[in-house]
């Protein structure tokens, strides 16, 4: 089921985001509604993605729908804090941590922040999203079963298929290419 909601937003979000840049093509340029949709497209892709590669069967992403949907707030959010800030920064403007305000929350918000919350969500949740013993076993018997199909279609075999020139050699002698 979390594949298919992700599938969704990722359409959902692309489209948003083809809109907003073929309305740049609009006689007087584009209207004001583009930047929302590409703010708004942009976290929708991106947590879309994610989704759809954590999820794993009937269990979708476990406990990091969490994370994933604080990302895609933060990221949702400080896009939209970015484009409804107003357009004053001059020369005395305040700085924060050396950048005007709507600059340090693209910068910090919505580029520093991915790398930090995820990498520490994806650690806290690995034991339950990566393959369990069960998993790899059902991999070998596949392998397994994948192998056998070949050999009695009469296909060479991993180990007997003819190799490219040169790459047989280098195998034999530890040479690399």
């Amino acid at each position: 089921m979390a594949k298919r909601y992700a599938l969704f937003a990722l359409l959902a979000g692309t489209l948003m985001i083809a809109a907003a840049y073929a309305s740049a093509f609009l006689p007087g340029g584009a209207p004001g509604w583009s930047g929302w949709a590409m703010a708004l497209g942009i976290p929708a892709v991106l947590v879309s993605v994610m989704v759809l590669g954590a999820a794993r069967g009937e269990r979708g992403v476990g406990r990091l729908v969490y994370p994933f949907a604080f990302s895609g707030l933060v990221l949702a959010a400080g896009f939209a804090l970015a484009l409804g800030l107003p357009a004053n920064e001059a020369a005395g403007a305040t700085l924060y941590l050396g950048l005007p305000l709507r600059a340090a929350i693209i910068i910090y918000g919505i580029g520093l922040f991915p790398i930090v919350v995820l990498p520490i969500a994806y650690a806290l949740t690995f034991s339950e999203q990566t393959l369990n013993a069960g998993d790899l076993e059902r991999v070998r018997l596949a392998g397994e079963e994948w192998a056998r199909a070949r050999a009695a279609a009469g296909a060479p075999s991993a180990e007997t298929a003819p190799r490219p020139a040169g790459e047989a050699e280098a195998i034999h002698t530890g040479a690399a290419r």
